[in-house]
């Protein structure tokens, strides 16, 4: 899509190409980041996607602690070695860097936020992985039209029911309990109670919202991530972001 931001890892058998020498030529990027000082824990450079496209962007290689470092190496060397294969020496060097690729630029976000802002995307893994795991969206088991609109519409509705309530229940959470909500524990919440929510529809006009307010209390109480020493994702992008133009440009770039 034209115009659209993207951030994602970055394969190391991706053709990667740069001007660096004045002309656009092939980046051997192991070499490049074999040169890199030790005591440097964050690099930036600009490159070129593709065989053909040749499409800009921004590669970003963050270092990795030694002992990271070394599992990596040994799951490869282990995986290689039943395959009959031996991994290469650019791959191993590569596997002391976690590699981006984005496209977002630097005025909206520098270099340190991409490495907060990435973890971000496996809570849009989490969300697609409740609508299957506890949704059931390929395990219908109605063969005529009219069962199926009716069985499919109810899980939209529960979905829609589900993104409405969450903002601010994830709110209410960290503003008073300073817990992260978790989403899958959410999701797995709010079917527990559906069976009581035909019985609310027949009833008195206030039946439905006061189930939902004691279905959000009980949420409250039973949704949060279990607590932890190291900080949240929300945490380190706000320290990350405390610039108030920073801010800006994190929310106009993740909502593009």
């Amino acid at each position: 899509m034209v115009g659209a931001y993207c951030l994602c890892r970055l394969h190391h058998q991706t053709n990667i190409y740069t001007t660096a020498t004045g002309r656009l030529g092939p980046l051997k990027l192991a070499e490049l980041l074999t040169a890199v000082a030790h005591d440097i824990p964050l690099l930036e450079t600009s490159i070129f996607l593709g065989a053909t496209a040749r499409v800009a962007a921004r590669r970003i290689a963050v270092r990795m602690p030694e002992a990271i470092v070394n599992e990596r190496r040994r799951v490869a060397k282990k995986t290689a070695k039943k395959k009959g294969d031996t991994p290469s020496q650019a791959h191993l060097t590569l596997m002391a860097w976690n590699l981006f690729m984005t496209n977002v630029p630097p005025t909206l976000w520098p270099t340190a936020t991409i490495v907060h802002v990435y973890p971000l995307r496996w809570h849009i893994e989490l969300l697609l992985k409740s609508w299957q795991s506890y949704r059931h969206f390929a395990s219908l088991t109605t063969k005529k039209e009219d069962p199926t609109f009716c069985s499919l519409s109810g899980r939209m509705l529960l979905i829609l029911l589900h993104d409405a309530l969450c903002p601010q229940i994830r709110a209410t959470l960290w503003l008073q309990h300073k817990r992260a909500l978790s989403l899958l524990k959410l999701v797995r919440h709010f079917p527990a109670v559906a069976a009581r929510w035909m019985q609310a529809l027949f009833q008195s006009e206030l039946a439905l919202p006061r189930l939902l307010q004691r279905a959000c209390a009980a949420a409250e109480r039973l949704v949060a991530k279990a607590a932890r020493k190291r900080q949240t994702t929300a945490q380190r992008l706000q320290e990350d972001l405390r610039q108030p133009l920073e801010s800006i440009g994190f929310a106009v770039a993740v909502n593009a």
